[in-house]
């Protein structure tokens, strides 16, 4: 079967790699052609116009635009070249992307009115696709609300998030029209699950997220560059607070250096030594390391996934909601105790050594993987069939 992925392929970020990686490999396990449709709009990661600048409402759109801009000006003229080039031979080589990048929703739908945009099936997912951002709100191509495009093909929403446990009510509607398109739907969260059916009055499957879904990244990591082994690996996203006073202490308790992958939107100062793996460099970080600590969902997937020591920096402040990705997935294979509040980071001096049932955890984990594989196996089989079915978990 010919598929085609719509997600944030394109993003210097591991994790949106590593997921967009996991679903495509996943499906090629399964004997089917599956591709990235080389969607790649400005305003994710990009340089985005400063609209409204000088309008109040629109005061924080345009910071965060302005941010964008210097941190992709940051990474032209300080990054490591190195890593820029394995980034882009990542997406080349290993996820297979080379045709030119689709910037709107008019050259999308022009791309699959064209002969090589025919597909049997469309996957809309995962990652935080259905996160309405400051400078666009929704983007109906992450939902496959293509109004004249896409033809009979099979309409699948696999593990989006929305990137936060509720929804701006702005974007309930404009949603709620968008769901409406897709033949078949499944979130990642608990969360995405109660908003969908607020939204749209169906209840969709909860699924994995395709890192989880694929489950083994060995192929990966056996290929990353020479990676030492024995250290802490220190991935942070979006702040330091909490995360770096973990950190710290298990590198004192291990006697261990901490590494910490680079990020090009960090505005703290460095926690530990700063390296710049490729994203199979990455993986292999996690694979090769004595403890993981982490506020990011992917780093908390991969610590499972390779059974590492690890906890989870919860953050605080009016970035609370995004703890909800994390402690979806603790819960879901009961190791929420590795959740470390924001306010209570003095809870990790106590378990920071307590060990983790990993019999336990594998079991929870055959669970969720046979809800990701079951949900897609049987979407994909009634692709092409003439009478499309709607189907809701």
């Amino acid at each position: 079967m010919r598929i085609g992925i719509l997600t944030y392929h394109f993003s210097t970020n591991y994790g949106a790699l590593m997921q967009a990686y996991g679903l495509r490999q996943w499906l090629i396990s399964e004997g089917h052609e599956a591709s990235f449709i080389n969607y790649h709009p400005a305003y994710v990661e990009g340089s985005t116009g400063l609209r409204g600048a000088l309008d109040p409402r629109q005061l924080k759109s345009s910071l965060k635009a302005l941010f964008l801009r210097a941190a992709q000006l940051r990474r032209r003229l300080a990054g490591n070249p190195q890593q820029e080039k394995q980034f882009e031979q990542f997406r080349r080589e290993v996820l297979g992307v080379s045709s030119p990048a689709l910037q709107d929703e008019r050259e999308v739908e022009a791309f699959l009115n064209s002969p090589e945009g025919r597909f049997d099936a469309l996957i809309c997912g995962s990652d935080q696709i259905w996160n309405p951002s400051p400078p666009k709100g929704l983007d109906r191509s992450y939902f496959l609300a293509f109004d004249s495009a896409a033809g009979d093909a099979r309409r699948i929403a696999y593990a989006p998030s929305f990137g936060r446990g509720a929804l701006d009510p702005r974007h309930a509607e404009e949603a709620r029209r968008c769901i409406s398109k897709l033949d078949a739907v499944s979130v990642r969260e608990a969360s995405g699950a109660t908003i969908v059916k607020q939204l749209a009055g169906i209840t969709p499957a909860v699924v994995p997220d395709p890192t989880i879904l694929l489950g083994d990244f060995s192929a990966l990591t056996f290929c990353a560059e020479s990676i030492s082994e024995g250290h802490v690996f220190c991935y942070a996203l979006r702040s330091a607070q909490g995360i770096r006073e973990i950190a710290e202490l298990a590198g004192e308790t291990f006697g261990q250096p901490v590494l910490s992958p680079d990020n090009p939107h960090r505005r703290w100062r460095e926690i530990g030594i700063t390296v710049h793996p490729s994203p199979a460099g990455w993986a292999a970080l996690i694979e090769r390391a004595g403890y993981v600590v982490t506020n990011s969902f992917h780093g908390t997937a991969f610590a499972i996934l390779m059974q590492k020591p690890f906890l989870v920096a919860g953050l605080g402040g009016a970035r609370l909601s995004l703890n909800d990705r994390a402690l979806n997935l603790l819960r879901a294979v009961g190791l929420e105790d590795r959740f470390i509040p924001a306010d209570r980071i003095g809870l990790a001096r106590d378990r920071l050594l307590a060990p983790i049932d990993w019999s336990q955890v594998e079991a929870a984990l055959a669970t969720l993987q046979e809800q990701g594989r079951s949900y897609l196996r049987r979407e994909l089989a009634l692709a092409g069939q003439p009478e499309r079915t709607r189907r809701t978990g």
